[in-house]
């Protein structure tokens, strides 16, 4: 009865320090943990006043969240969870059109290309940027030109 008694202590005190804490003699891997959409100061710069909304898509690509109560709005959010060290970046950027579908301004952690009054702004991370105070260089692209396949198509009267 005694040798009973042992062994079932034996074994509750092994099940009570096996659960209460894991070595660390080795640890895990873990990986970065990327959502969202990946914006760079470069791709944002190259939005223009007057842009469509198929132009803004090919150059940001599709947003995250295209509201139906805000159909002028098109929201970009980017997380990254880096594996190592448990820090998250989160960004946030968003493109807003007229009523005729027409990009009008801008906001963001992102800056479009500076205008004259953009560094008066404080310190912020977020700031909304009127892309018609921006100087135009050059003229917005034009819409995507037929390809070779979309060329055959119109000619065969499809």
């Amino acid at each position: 009865m005694t040798l009973s008694r042992f062994a079932r202590l034996t074994f509750l005190v092994a099940a009570f320090c096996g659960c209460s804490s894991v070595p660390r003699i080795v640890s895990e891997y873990k990986i970065d943990v990327q959502q969202g959409n990946v914006l760079t100061q470069d791709m944002v710069s190259q939005l223009r006043p007057g842009l469509t909304k198929d132009q803004v898509r090919f150059i940001l690509g599709t947003p995250v969240l295209m509201d139906m109560f805000h159909a002028n709005r098109w929201e970009y959010v980017y997380r990254l969870q880096k594996g190592s060290t448990g820090a998250v970046e989160m960004r946030k950027f968003s493109v807003f059109f007229d009523a005729s579908d027409k990009l009008v301004s801008v906001s963001g952690d992102v800056m479009a290309a500076q205008a004259a009054d953009a560094s008066a702004v404080p310190e912020s991370r977020t700031r909304e940027i009127d892309l018609g105070s921006i100087a135009v260089d050059s003229v917005a692209p034009p819409l995507e030109e037929k390809g070779f396949f979309g060329k055959m198509r119109e000619s065969v009267g499809f």
